[in-house]
C-alpha cells in the first residue's frame, strides 16, 4: 500500500484534490469580500451622482502622488506576488521565501505612505471632526457636510483596504517563515498560491480605488 504524502490531509483523496479544494473555498471567501466592498462602491455611486460638485471639488484636494506611488508599489508586489508562486511551483526555496519577504515589504511600504498622506490630509484640513474648515468650502458655493461625506467614505474605503492589506501582510510574514523552514515543495505549494490570489485580490482594489477617489474630480 503506498504511503500518503505527510501533506495531505486525512480527508482528502490526492494532492490535487486539496489543492483544488483550498483554491474554491478562497475563490468563494473573496466572493463574499467582493460583496463588501461591492456594497461601499454602491454607496459612492449614488453619492457621487447626487453631490458630483462637492465630490469633485474634495476629490481634487486629494494628493494624487501619493496615490500614484502607493499604485506603483502595490502593481510592483503583485509582480513579486506572482514570482513567489513561480519558485514555489519550481521548487526554489530561497527565492520563494524572498518573493514572499519582499511582497511583505512592499505591502508594509504602502501603509507608511499611506500614513503619511493622511497626515498630509490632516495638515490641508481634510479631516471631518479634527480638521477641516467649513467656511472654506462655503466661500466656494459647496456644501461643507456634503464634502464631508466624500471624505468619510474616503477614509471608511481605504480604511477598509488597509485593514485587508495588513492581514495580508500578516499571512505573507507566516508563508515566509513556513518556506524558510521547507514546508513547501513543487507537489504541495497550494498555500503559497492560495495566499497569492488574496494578495491580488487587495491590489485589485486598490485600482478601484484610485480613480474613483483620487480621479473624480477636475485638478487645476
Amino acid at each position: 500500500m503506498t504511503a500518503k504524502p505527510s501533506h495531505l490531509a486525512h480527508h482528502f483523496a490526492d494532492l490535487e484534490q486539496q489543492h483544488l479544494t483550498a483554491t474554491l473555498g478562497m475563490w468563494l471567501f473573496l466572493a463574499t469580500e467582493a460583496m463588501v466592498f461591492g456594497g461601499l462602491f454602491l454607496v459612492y455611486g449614488v453619492y457621487r451622482i447626487k453631490y458630483a460638485a462637492e465630490f469633485e471639488a474634495a476629490s481634487a484636494h486629494l494628493n494624487i502622488t501619493f496615490g500614484a506611488v502607493n499604485t506603483v508599489v502595490l502593481l510592483t508586489s503583485s509582480l513579486t506576488m506572482v514570482l513567489a508562486v513561480f519558485f514555489a511551483q519550481t521548487g526554489q526555496r530561497e527565492l520563494l521565501t524572498l518573493g514572499l519577504v519582499l511582497t511583505a515589504v512592499l505591502g508594509t511600504a504602502f501603509l507608511v505612505i499611506k500614513g503619511f498622506e493622511y497626515h498630509d490630509d490632516y495638515l490641508d484640513g481634510l479631516m471631518p471632526g479634527l480638521a477641516f474648515d467649513e467656511a472654506e468650502w462655503t466661500a466656494k458655493g459647496l456644501q461643507p457636510q456634503q464634502v464631508k461625506l466624500f471624505l468619510i467614505i474616503y477614509y471608511i474605503m481605504t480604511g477598509v483596504h488597509a485593514v485587508h492589506l495588513i492581514i495580508g501582510i500578516g499571512l505573507m510574514a507566516v508563508l515566509a517563515f513556513m518556506a524558510w523552514r521547507n514546508r513547501f515543495t513543487p507537489t504541495h505549494y497550494y498555500p503559497v498560491e492560495v495566499g497569492g490570489l488574496y494578495w491580488h485580490f487587495v491590489d485589485v482594489i486598490w485600482v478601484f480605488l484610485l480613480p474613483l477617489l483620487y480621479l473624480a474630480g477636475v485638478r487645476q
